[in-house]
């Protein structure tokens, strides 16, 4: 398999994480499952994937201080994940894997399947389940979904930066951070057409990541994963006692 680096997105939001709180840690990444942080979790998982070297985009200090401990780079965090990300790829280059902190079920023969459906000429891959897997693999998550033509969708967290001109989609990324749950905001940036056949129920997942490639002059993949579970994430209480649960 392609040698590749890894960047780990955590960042903290201003004023403090809900679930951190909630926890009783300063950081998300902190959050302890099955007697270790996420955080820690999420980086040996990618060391055994292969991934080196490992950054890790942070700004609290326990934290930075846990990565370094763990052997990888830090990036500081910037205001946004898109930001942050851009940060981690000027320092890491590509080809490189960017998941989050969160994604503490994160599995190394996810990441290798991921990387190996990667088309030889895609600059940029993102990993998408489909609703009908997630419920099948866990029916107790709720998670947010994508809807078109051929399905409702769930992101991975996972992402592939394969070339240089995955830079660009981070620039796109940016632009768009702001609307991540409603696709038809994103879709209607690329044009009128293109949002009346979503709203209508013509447009496959796959076309619209085609079409938000070309806008980036690069090309896109959406990858569809066989595990449903690589959808399940942390962002609230009932993730985090799911999580807890599924690991125990």
């Amino acid at each position: 398999m392609t040698s590749f680096s890894a960047l780990v997105l955590a960042g903290s939001r201003p004023g403090g994480d809900p679930l951190a709180l909630h926890a009783g840690v300063s950081a998300k990444a902190l959050i302890t499952i099955g007697n270790e942080p996420m955080l820690a979790r999420v980086v040996a998982t990618l060391k055994e994937a292969g991934a080196s070297p490992i950054a890790v985009a942070a700004s609290d200090p326990d934290v930075i201080a846990l990565a370094r401990s763990l052997g990888c780079g830090i990036v500081r965090a910037e205001a946004g994940p898109s930001e942050s990300a851009a940060a981690g790829f000027r320092a890491l280059g590509a080809p490189m894997l960017l998941t989050t902190a969160d994604h503490a079920l994160l599995r190394p023969d996810w990441i290798r399947q991921f990387i190996a459906d990667q088309a030889p000429d895609t600059d940029v891959g993102a990993l998408l389940a489909r609703r009908e897997t997630i419920e099948q693999d866990v029916p107790e998550t709720r998670r947010t979904y994508l809807r078109f033509a051929d399905g409702a969708w769930s992101g991975c967290n996972l992402f592939f930066l394969a070339t240089p001109a995955a830079a660009a989609a981070l620039q796109l990324w940016h632009l768009v951070e702001a609307d991540r749950k409603r696709p038809w905001r994103i879709v209607g940036k690329l044009g009128p057409l293109l949002l009346l056949r979503y709203l209508l129920g013509r447009l496959t997942l796959k076309e619209a990541f085609a079409h938000l490639g070309k806008r980036a002059n690069l090309k896109a993949q959406a990858i569809e994963s066989p595990f449903g579970l690589a959808a399940v994430d942390v962002d609230k209480v009932d993730d985090l006692t799911l999580v807890r649960k599924l690991v125990a």
